[in-house]
């Protein structure tokens, strides 16, 4: 009989990388819904959705996500509807009989001074950066919940934290999406526009991680699989929460920047707006952990930036922009 999987966010960057991975395995059957098919933030339509298809297996992708400015502008939405949707999947999940969930989280759940690289252990040492708290918050009691039904129920429930993600089907806004769809578009309007300067949030300074998002869902099918005795005599603690998914190197934003230029073809000036928010001076995830469970990432910074600009160019009369 085929492994029936739902993939929660199906349509989102996350989960449709999911989804592309998923459709190269046999013997599976796939659920998909869409929002409008199933919204995330009715309790009731959740339980009755998970009642009538009882999935095997879900992969739960959906959240509500954005860059700094987002998080900054909509706080209560970010905290309210992720709380709100991962309750109803969660318990959904638990109610209806479904033993394997794979969470996806987000490397914002450590403290904004954590010592770098991150160590899974590094949750809940410290104060959470200020601009996405909201969102950590709301993260932190997503693995949580996962853990709690491990623990007294028994459950299956992994979580893995991925570093800052990137690739097809991101969010393109200029304003509300994440550093890089955000900059690859400044710097196309600005190539197609002759303009000679391109403003960049911040002072360049701070270090972050940039996952390209096959990456990702290749290294969420594995974790998925993972034998449980394997994952469980692996995991970082014995509640068997989380484990961060990253590939270990670090960029400057400025660096980040003029890569940026090179792959839209931009060459023009870079100016840094250091008015604009930095957040933390460094993120980077310790990944020693999931590579000792037999992953690595493989797409290479800005190759995966010229595969995105392709797809960014391919799709753009489709995109929010």
């Amino acid at each position: 009989m085929a492994t029936r999987i739902l993939v929660a966010g199906c349509r989102g960057m996350v989960g449709s990388a999911i989804v592309r991975q998923l459709f190269k395995q046999s013997d599976i059957e796939l659920l998909l819904p869409s929002r409008v098919e199933l919204d995330l933030l009715d309790t009731n339509a959740v339980h009755i959705y998970m009642l009538n298809n009882k999935p095997d297996q879900v992969y739960f992708a959906a959240a509500k996500v954005g860059g700094i400015h987002a998080n900054n502008t909509y706080p209560a939405e970010f905290i309210t509807d992720n709380l709100v949707i991962q309750s109803n999947v969660i318990q959904a999940c638990y109610k209806v009989g479904v033993r394997k969930l794979l969470f996806l989280g987000s490397s914002c759940i450590y403290p904004q001074l954590a010592t770098q690289p991150m160590r899974e252990d590094s949750l809940l040492t410290g104060k959470l950066e200020p601009t996405n708290e909201p969102y950590a918050i709301a993260k932190i009691a997503g693995i949580k919940m996962c853990e709690s039904y491990n623990r007294q129920y028994n459950m299956d429930y992994r979580c893995v934290m991925p570093t800052n993600l990137y690739g097809q089907n991101d969010n393109f806004h200029s304003q509300n999406s994440h550093v890089i769809p955000a900059m690859m578009r400044r710097f196309h309007d600005a190539k197609l526009a002759d303009i000679a300067k391109v403003v960049v949030w911040g002072s360049g300074k701070p270090m972050r991680e940039f996952l390209h998002v096959d990456d990702l869902a290749v290294a969420c099918l594995h974790v998925m699989n993972l034998p449980r005795a394997k994952f469980l005599a692996e995991a970082s603690e014995p509640k068997c929460s989380h484990i961060n998914v990253g590939t270990g190197r670090d960029v400057t934003i400025s660096e980040l920047a003029n890569i940026m230029a090179r792959v839209v073809g931009f060459d023009g000036e870079i100016e840094f707006d250091m008015s604009k928010p930095d957040g933390p001076p460094r993120k980077l995830l310790d990944v020693s952990l999931v590579r000792s469970l037999g992953w690595e990432s493989s797409v290479a910074l800005e190759h995966g930036l010229e595969l995105t600009y392709q797809w960014f160019l391919d799709n753009l009369d489709h995109l929010r922009c």
